[in-house]
């Protein structure tokens, strides 16, 4: 499998990577977590060393799959994961928020669903755009 470079950290990864989403979330039902621990392994298996995941899809399930899934091999892969929804306590998104408060709190907690202490990759998942005589809704 051939690599890339992201970034100016050198941060080497396969050349194709993972987007595990559809496992939990979008593309109809979340699959047996056991079959998708299964497929991420047999990715590993073929050279996949970039797994992308976020907090919001399946609301923390994916990452929980994710984490579980990449555990005995995490020295190995690339983690990315995102933050910028918010997310209510039934697991529905309500809006976006990209405080700074915030994205502490989300990386926090997927670091601990994600069964890691270093999320290789973090970055914002919906950006807003505003023209320059609007103003940001409050969060």
């Amino acid at each position: 499998m051939q690599s890339r470079k992201l970034g100016k950290n050198n941060l080497e990864v396969s050349a194709i990577g993972f987007g595990c989403m559809g496992l939990s979330f979008g593309y109809g039902p979340a699959v047996d977590k056991q079959h998708g621990i299964s497929l991420v392994r047999a990715a590993v298996e073929r050279g996949v060393t970039f797994f992308d995941t976020a907090e919001v899809y399946g609301a923390y399930t994916n990452e929980e799959l994710v984490g579980e899934a990449l555990a005995p091999v995490r020295d190995q892969v690339a983690i990315a994961t995102k933050f910028g929804f918010k997310i209510d306590a039934g697991g529905k998104q309500t809006g976006l928020d990209s405080r700074p408060e915030h994205i502490k709190e989300v990386a926090e907690a997927s670091l601990k669903r994600l069964k890691t202490d270093v999320i290789d990759l973090f970055y914002q998942h919906r950006a807003i755009r505003v023209s320059p005589s609007k103003t940001l809704p409050e969060p």
